[in-house]
């Protein structure tokens, strides 16, 4: 029923639970992943004072790839051990639900597995719910795991 599997991962531990779960649901149905890791841009203008320490946004953006790499890697690893078929993608964007949708519909994807930290309260107006917004943008099923 399902042949092309999305998981997005930021790489934190509920996304590496995620990982086993999308592994496990990939081998029941003969499927394959594809890993999305959204790097989203420097959040900052700098502005130069006297004796201000300005961040560079060239060396934040390097590393944020990298780590978004390395999130990939973890899933490809988990893949390969499966035998289960795996693309990776690292996407750049201040809206990572866009990437998200963007990358299944690109990669003709059947589902989106996502995990979900559940924040409520101030936390979720403030740093607001990437899965909510995937869920009102997408018209795929989405698997939400917590």
């Amino acid at each position: 029923m399902f042949k092309s599997i999305l998981l997005p991962t930021d790489g934190s531990e509920l996304s590496e639970k995620a990982t086993a779960i999308a592994v496990e649901f990939a081998r029941v149905h003969g499927a394959r992943i594809v890993g999305v890791s959204v790097v989203q841009p420097f959040p900052f203008t700098p502005i130069a004072m006297d004796g201000a320490v300005i961040p560079d946004a060239e060396v934040f953006d390097t590393q944020a790839s990298v780590a978004a790499t390395s999130h990939l890697d973890k899933v490809a690893a988990a893949a390969a051990a499966a035998g289960i078929a795996f693309e990776g993608v690292v996407a750049n964007s201040h809206s990572p639900y866009e990437e998200i949708v963007a990358a299944a519909e690109k990669h003709h994807c059947d589902i989106i597995l996502m995990a979900s930290h559940g924040r409520k309260g101030l936390n979720k107006l403030f740093l607001g719910s990437e899965t909510q917004k995937v869920l009102a943008h997408t018209h795929l099923p989405v698997l939400v795991l917590r």
